[in-house]
């Protein structure tokens, strides 16, 4: 088949509110908005090979031929790329050419350009930049090949994309990325799902109920700002969150008492904010903070490190509420506090910078239905 001419397609990073590491559980829900920075993706044909890639976070073109179960790179820089940091798009590439080809179609070949604005100096910034590239790249692939998605199509598709790299992903950032704005999101059994689309087709599987799978948006809270900061130091969520997956952790007394205490602050949150109760978000955040703080102390996870500690001291010493978004470990933090406490929100950012810590300039990415 034939692509059409040039197409962009752009999908935002994401904030965890509350319910990080319970979320990775099917059916244990979390909070998270989106962010107004985004990564964008541009496909245009390629002359010969199957695909090139040009990012602005890897060196040079990576270009990759089709082979049997999927994409493989043409020379030894190209496949480690493919297995680093262009990994996700090459899974997102696979799974719009797989479902293609259950229609009988190829994709054609294709040029892709990506740019992210999820990174400093080429540094993440713990904003779901894996997950967001993921959003856009499916989403303009798809588009490329005639084929314009449904919000919860081009989930789907990117859930697919990322369990068969990761099963351990929750897959929240996806679903910030597609529907922006604040939503509530529990995580679908991603083995259940990747057994299904092995069993049935991508077609079939995108299309059927996914066991665990829930997501509904939320209000936003009526009078509290939303701070972030960021401690400089980027983290690995996967290797943080895979501690989690050993046998005396699945399954024990431990587990089940973190996600009784996660569950019961998201549903409070989630509560507070349809009912536009800010007091009793402010109590939540400062509850989720302590569920992350005992998990840490259990698990020795490190995921409270010195600046994100700070981090949380200096919002409450100015009566907000503060705590890791995500992993922890680095990366950011958030804090919740008078959006009219003008003052307060001064002192906030001046001692986060006198703490290391660098406040960001970042707001919600309005809920959004469109590919765009």
């Amino acid at each position: 088949m034939t692509g059409q001419g040039t197409i962009s397609r752009h999908a935002p990073g994401k904030l965890f509110i509350v319910g990080e590491y319970a979320v990775q559980e099917p059916g244990h829900p979390a909070i998270l908005v989106a962010v107004d920075r985004q990564v964008g993706v541009t496909v245009s044909g390629s002359d010969g090979v199957d695909v090139v890639i040009d990012s602005d976070l890897c060196p040079g073109e990576a270009r990759f031929q089709r082979r049997v179960g999927g994409f493989a790179g043409l020379g030894p820089d190209d496949e480690q790329q493919a297995l680093g940091g262009l990994t996700h798009v090459v899974s997102a590439i696979e799974v719009v050419d797989g479902l293609l080809a259950e229609r009988g179609l190829r994709t054609p070949p294709m040029h892709i350009s990506i740019r992210s604005r999820l990174h400093r100096n080429g540094t993440k910034l713990g904003l779901g930049s894996s997950g967001a590239v993921t959003v856009a790249a499916v989403a303009a692939v798809a588009a490329y090949c005639g084929m314009e998605l449904s919000p919860d199509a081009r989930f789907r598709l990117a859930m697919l994309a990322t369990a068969r790299r990761d099963t351990r992903s929750s897959g929240g950032d996806l679903a910030a990325s597609v529907w922006g704005g604040w939503i509530a999101y529990q995580a679908p059994d991603r083995a259940a799902v990747l057994e299904m689309a092995q069993r049935r087709g991508i077609e079939e599987t995108i299309r059927a109920p996914w066991p665990g799978f829930g997501l509904r948006r939320l209000p936003p809270p009526r009078g509290l700002a939303l701070e972030v900061g960021w401690t400089g130091q980027p983290a690995s969520t996967a290797s943080l969150a895979g501690r989690l997956a050993s046998r005396e952790w699945q399954g024990s007394t431990s587990q089940r008492n973190f996600l009784a205490r996660s569950d019961e602050c998201v549903d409070a949150s989630i509560r507070a904010l349809e009912r536009g109760n800010d007091h009793e978000l402010l109590q939540q955040a400062r509850g989720a903070r302590q569920v992350l703080a005992d998990l840490d102390d259990e698990v020795r996870l490190g995921i409270f490190t010195t600046e994100l500690t700070a981090m949380c001291d200096a919002a409450e010493a100015v009566g907000g509420a503060a705590k890791p978004s995500g992993a922890g470990g680095g990366d950011c933090g958030i804090a919740l506090l008078d959006a009219t406490a003008k003052r307060e929100i001064s002192q906030l950012r001046e001692g986060w910078a006198a703490a290391g810590v660098l406040p960001m300039p970042i707001h919600i990415q309005p809920t959004t239905g469109s590919a765009e």
